[in-house]
């Protein structure tokens, strides 16, 4: 069994949103929540917020068959967004491009299979 979330639109890079992922895929859902409590990223609450969904959604399709200790993060992956672009005036009336990234976090929960 699997539910996922999905958080679209985040405003931190899709680089720097993989790196906080990569620390909580393949773990218990009980464990990630604790790793995101204390990892200092920003981006570290809205993925936080993501995998609660998640889980929230996962008990709320099995009903009362599923409790929270069985479930797993499977997949936590982050893609690219709309990149907002925005100029910075320069030398000699020359502008250079800031580009304001963001991503969808992705986030599967499942319970372990066999």
């Amino acid at each position: 069994m699997e539910a996922r979330a999905v958080a679209r639109f985040v405003r931190c890079s899709p680089r720097k949103a993989n790196q906080v992922l990569g620390l909580i895929r393949g773990k218990k859902v009980e464990e990630a929540t604790d790793l995101l409590n204390f990892t200092p990223k920003r981006v570290a609450r809205t993925i936080n917020k993501t995998l609660k969904s998640a889980v929230s959604n996962a008990l709320e399709k099995e009903g009362n068959k599923l409790e929270l200790s069985d479930l797993e993060v499977r997949t936590a992956i982050a893609g690219d967004g709309p990149t907002m672009k925005r100029f910075r005036p320069r030398a000699q009336g020359r502008a250079f491009p800031i580009l304001k990234r963001t991503c969808h976090v992705t986030i599967v929960v499942g319970t372990r299979e066999g």
